[in-house]
């Protein structure tokens, strides 16, 4: 067999050598978004690629219309690399998802390329489409559904303002709350009514003021959808959205025993009905197994990047690879583009997602990926120590 070196010098002149196609690819995702299982052009557009250099691909991937499986090679480890393609309503890829497509092809051919340089069967390599992570939590249906099963090492990357190898990543919960009073006239006949914005925007100020008794690691945010339609007619219907984060379940739990009681005691304090919908699965913080990690700098400094471990305050966002990395060994490091005063979720980010110098600093981050890839299926023993650190953090917690 070829030496891991040699397989890697192999990977980077595949990569190299599909560079411009790979762009194009995330160009057109970036040029044509789509909104959270809505990405009909963005599934096209990637298994028409993996399937013309030499994947098996599996469209509607586990009966998901927007998701896919492209497969390499045979038997395990199986290292599954993962693609992100969905936007934000209104400004698009702000959020890089095109360069997470990017980055998880570019591993992808970089893996399957040490795989068909050798003689023995080393494992397989599965390019894993994951529609709805802004929206509608897609990994979290594909784990539902078995997809992550047969996987040994999940790994993906996501753009950010700054690279870091171990991001914070909070756990979330999702709540839709509606109240439902009894309209009335405003003016002639207001004793008639019962208020349902009264209730929200009690809700609203009892959970700001509850704020002051949350750990500081913790967020909750909110808004009014809906407060009525005209000055004159008592609202019989509001509407709020609430997102809770915290460090991991536990202490979500323990956020959510002050937060959700503020939406009953609202409904109570008016005379209100009130629905309390779980509008999204609670989603899991980022657990970054450390052998992967440790892999992942080591290919890092063999590319040539700078890094931090650590993004200490900076970026407590959510995402549903957490759950995938509470399911299997994985990470989810960030790595910078633009200035680093673009901030995720703003067209000044949307714009620099798709410049000449992002998508190089994709590739180059995305050859560490493959490469991390290609160390895991030339020595199955790191395999085996990254489940055993794996099972050691699922204990702890």
């Amino acid at each position: 067999m070829e030496s891991v070196e040699k397989l890697k010098e192999i990977a980077s002149a595949a990569i190299d050598g599909l560079k411009e196609e790979l762009v194009q690819v995330s160009d057109a995702i970036w040029r044509n978004p789509e909104l959270s299982y809505q990405e009909h052009k963005a599934h096209e557009l990637l298994t028409h690629f993996l399937e013309t250099n030499g994947f098996r691909v599996e469209r509607s991937y586990t009966g998901i219309e927007t998701a896919f499986r492209a497969t390499y090679g045979e038997g395990r480890p199986n290292v599954c690399v993962i693609c992100e393609y969905d936007a934000l309503p209104g400004i698009g890829h702000a959020c890089g998802h095109n360069l997470i497509a990017e980055a998880g092809l570019t591993a992808g051919i970089g893996i399957k390329a040490a795989l068909g340089a050798v003689q023995q069967q080393l494992g397989r390599v599965t390019v894993l489409g994951t529609p709805a992570e802004e929206s509608g939590s897609g990994k979290v249906r594909l784990l539902e559904n078995g997809a992550f099963g047969d996987v040994d090492v999940a790994l993906m990357m996501h753009p950010s303002s700054f690279t870091c190898v171990y991001p914070h990543y909070l756990a979330i919960a999702c709540y839709t709350v509606t109240y439902t009073g009894r309209a009335a006239h405003a003016a002639a006949f207001p004793w008639e009514g019962v208020n349902a914005l009264d209730a929200a925007v009690l809700a609203y100020t009892m959970i700001s003021h509850a704020r002051q008794q949350l750990k500081p690691e913790c967020r909750v945010h909110g808004v009014i959808l809906e407060g009525g339609v005209k000055p004159n007619i008592v609202p019989e219907r509001a509407v709020l959205e609430y997102m809770v984060r915290a460090p991991d379940r536990k202490e979500l739990a323990a956020a959510l025993a002050k937060v959700l009681p503020c939406f009953e005691a609202a409904a109570s304090a008016t005379g209100c009905q009130v629905l309390v919908d779980s509008s999204e699965p609670l989603l899991d913080n980022i657990l970054t197994n450390d052998t992967v990690a440790r892999l992942y700098e080591e290919n890092l400094i063999r590319v040539g990047v700078p890094f931090e471990r650590h993004s200490g305050a900076t970026g407590h966002g959510s995402t549903d690879m957490g759950n995938v990395t509470h399911a299997v060994p994985g990470m989810h490091p960030k790595f910078k583009i633009g200035s680093g005063q673009e901030v995720a979720h703003s067209s000044p980010f949307a714009r620099v997602a798709n410049l000449p110098e992002s998508h190089a600093q994709t590739q180059r981050f995305a050859s560490a990926m493959a490469y991390t890839g290609i160390d895991f299926l030339t020595n199955k023993e790191l395999v085996e120590e990254a489940w055993a650190n794996f099972r050691r953090h699922c204990e702890e917690k």
